[in-house]
């Protein structure tokens, strides 16, 4: 392709009409410098500035920069856009030829111009690496989410709406380069085109760009398929054409003739629509019945329905194809009457008939109506949102104005299509969608929660920058983690800035929550560990003691006790159940004792019974000569217990009357009897000490039989159970183990 060496030179541009027509190949047609009507001073400056730096540069497509730039600005004039805009795109593709393109665009253009050509040039990038790294399959969510989110980001990437339109006419340039030079095309830029940019175009309103995107980025997908309906329409394309001129022309006159002032135009259909309709459907060829049809544009509604009812009569009507979207619009505002007729030979002909203000709407009405609906109760560029439909067409019109001239006010700059959201990138080009004044914080809480936990620093386009810097449309967000760790408090202080996210304040508060848990956890696991060594019970499972207890694990027991939200005294319970009530025998018995006191033969007499059954309990290990009391248990005899006893003490507030008087009995000469007692240490753990106790007790030559250890935060704590024949002579031995380096106290239980 030659380079053109002024405005005025012809450029080459491959021309969708054939596409549009239904020709398998398109054509090439030049545009020339006098359809560009009466250039303005400022698109001429830009493209002189712009063609020494471009002249001999080439895209990654193979396209000459220059060519390429002159073919975008002929696209956005075809639109409408203004020359202002036209001269907008010789300075984007000048930007990455300057060494400092803001401040030299903004000095010989304005600052508009600069903000314009620097925030399109960064979009590109950031579309030129999404797509390195959708190729090099880099990209881990959802094909169909990171489709949604370049969408969304090229709504949301700049406070100019002109950017994406830049782009829009970019991509469509790209897409008939590369059908004109016969080349390879990557799929991901056709798939891209096909996904992300036709759509974008239908929403906005611009049906010749939508329509030729989709035709070419469909032919380069799938060529055979595009081949083959192409070949089809190919087929009968000059028979159908002259038997639909010759119908438009005698419907419009029938028309005239009932009265009616109607235009009736013929309405090409385009090969992605028509299989689009084929696989949506599941129909053949030739059961799609708008591939021949016209459009009838009348003045007014009642005209609308006159002319369908003459319709009606002047053809045969397919019943099930009609749709009148007068009476029920679609949700984007557009209106027609659309039926589907067979004429004289049997074929299908689907016509549609529309005011002159519904054909306008139908044009550019979704633009509007997307514009009007995402700018919210705001409105936008200064026209307040209500349901009044001027009020939308004013919206639409700033949409596709473009601001003709592009020096209009910082205040219509700073209008945003999506004020609450901005779109980065991961280091993989991933697009991450964050609230405005998001922080990197906010943007490792998003990628992932843990590595939102151990962020410690952040990268913006590989300057380290802090935390609470915020973050801005576009930009690359590298985080620097730690292994391991949690996040800080000063996170969750709204003066500092640190987080904006709903969602990551809610995962820093959760894992905060999470802290409080465990050590609430851990100090009700403390507390009934120790309940059970007190008890004698150490060799019980905390999940069987948790689920007696009505807990579904051990750790909702430790964190209600730790949180001093569940008393001890329900587990002192559960391990010391209350006697049950007393039989008719065992009452006798209690009667009896009331006598006299024989002498027994064990160690222990019941006051007024002789060889009763007895047996020393447990929980308080009595020894002589501790004071000691009797309690009538049912079915085990006579429980001893000393005094003091906590449990007894118990025992007796629930059931005084089954109390009875007990005493140690003397032994014979010649006979000795040992008695279990539970001796508690708590002291600085180290290394050795758990031998040193126990050789105080050897060189006593008291018999240890029961060891129980346990160690938390370096500190022991120690039963050990040893044998002895008289209480009165373990006191000088838990004196001696009190002098013990690191014992803090030593005591009988």
């Amino acid at each position: 392709m030659k380079v053109s060496e002024s405005l005025s030179s012809p450029t080459q541009l491959t021309s969708a009409t054939a596409v549009m027509r239904g020709d398998a190949v398109p054509t090439v047609v030049a545009v020339t410098s006098q359809e560009l009507t009466a250039p303005t001073d400022e698109l001429i400056r830009a493209r002189a500035f712009a063609e020494p730096l471009l002249a001999n540069e080439t895209l990654g497509t193979g396209e000459n920069i220059l060519a390429h730039a002159d073919a975008v600005a002929a696209i956005l004039r075809s639109i409408g856009g203004s020359q202002a805009m036209q001269a907008a795109c010789y300075l984007v593709y000048a930007c990455e030829h300057l060494n400092k393109p803001y401040e030299v665009i903004a000095k010989a253009f304005g600052e508009n111009f600069a903000h314009l050509a620097v925030e399109t040039t960064k979009l590109v990038h950031v579309q030129r690496v999404s797509r390195a790294a959708e190729k090099s399959a880099q990209l881990h969510d959802d094909p169909k989410l990171q489709t949604e989110n370049v969408r969304k980001m090229l709504l949301a990437f700049s406070r100019d709406l002109r950017v994406v339109m830049l782009r829009l006419a970019s991509r469509l340039q790209t897409l008939r380069h590369y059908a004109a030079s016969k080349r390879p095309v990557p799929q991901a830029l056709a798939r891209e085109s096909l996904s992300v940019f036709a759509p974008l175009a239908n929403r906005l309103g611009i049906w010749q760009i939508k329509w030729e995107m989709e035709d070419l980025a469909f032919r380069f997908l799938e060529p055979d398929t595009y081949k083959h309906i192409a070949s089809l329409l190919d087929a009968k394309r000059t028979q159908r054409e002259a038997g639909m001129q010759q119908l438009r022309l005698e419907l419009q006159a029938q028309l005239v003739a009932k009265g009616i002032a109607a235009t009736v135009q013929g309405r090409p259909k385009h090969i992605y629509s028509i299989v689009r309709k084929m696989r949506g459907k599941s129909l053949d060829f030739d059961r799609v019945f708008d591939i021949r049809a016209l459009r009838v544009v009348v003045p007014d509604v009642a005209s609308c329905y006159e002319a369908l009812a003459w319709v009606h009569e002047r053809f045969t009507p397919v019943h099930e194809e009609y749709d009148d979207y007068i009476a029920k619009p679609k949700n984007n505002g557009y209106q027609s009457l659309h039926t589907v007729v067979r004429d004289t030979a049997g074929l299908p002909i689907e016509i549609q008939i529309r005011t002159q203000a519904m054909h306008d709407h139908a044009e550019s009405g979704v633009a509007a109506h997307w514009a009007y609906k995402e700018a919210g109760a705001k409105g936008y560029a200064g026209v307040s949102a209500n349901s009044d439909y001027d009020a939308k067409i004013a919206v639409l019109r700033q949409l596709l104005a473009w601001e003709r001239d592009i020096s209009g006010s910082a205040q219509q700059q700073d209008k945003a299509l999506f004020d609450d959201r901005i779109y980065v990138l991961t280091p993989d080009a991933a697009i991450v969608e964050l609230p405005q004044g998001a922080t990197p914080i906010d943007f490792a809480y998003t990628v992932h929660t843990n590595l939102g936990h151990r962020c410690r620093g952040a990268k913006i386009d590989g300057a380290m920058v802090p935390l609470n810097t915020v973050l801005q449309n576009g930009q690359t967000v590298e985080i620097n983690a730690i292994k391991e760790g949690g996040p800080s408090r000063d996170w969750l202080n709204t003066d500092l800035g640190y987080l904006v996210s709903p969602r990551a304040k809610a995962k820093v508060r959760a894992w905060f929550n999470a802290l409080i848990l465990h050590e609430n956890v851990a100090k009700g696991r403390e507390a009934v560990e120790k309940l059970l060594q007190r008890e004698g019970k150490t060799a019980m499972k905390l999940d069987d003691l948790a689920s007696q207890l009505g807990f579904k694990s051990a750790e909702g027991l430790f964190e209600v006790v730790g949180k001093d939200e569940y008393s001890l005294r329900n587990i002192e319970t559960l391990l010391n159940p209350p006697e049950p009530a007393l039989t008719p025998d065992e009452i006798v018995l209690l009667k009896k004792s009331r006598g006299h006191a024989p002498q027994s033969p064990s160690s222990v007499l019941v006051v007024g019974m002789d060889s009763l059954l007895t047996q020393l309990a447990r929980c308080c290990k009595p020894a002589p000569p501790d004071a000691i009391n009797g309690f009538v248990t049912r079915g085990k005899g006579v429980s001893i217990h000393r005094h003091d006893c906590s449990n007894f003490k118990e025992l007796v507030h629930r059931d005084p009357g089954r109390v009875i008087e007990v005493r140690w009995g003397q032994h014979k000469l010649g006979e000795s009897s040992v008695y279990p007692v539970d001796v508690a240490i708590e002291a600085h753990d180290r290394q050795g000490l758990l031998r040193d106790i126990s050789e105080v007790f050897a060189k006593e030559k008291m018999n240890v039989i029961g060891v129980q250890t346990q160690s938390i935060k370096g500190t022991a704590w120690m039963t050990f159970t040893v044998e002895v024949s008289d209480s009165g002579l373990l006191q000088r031995v838990l004196m001696q183990v009190s002098n013990v380096r690191g014992v803090d106290s030593a005591r009988r239980r």
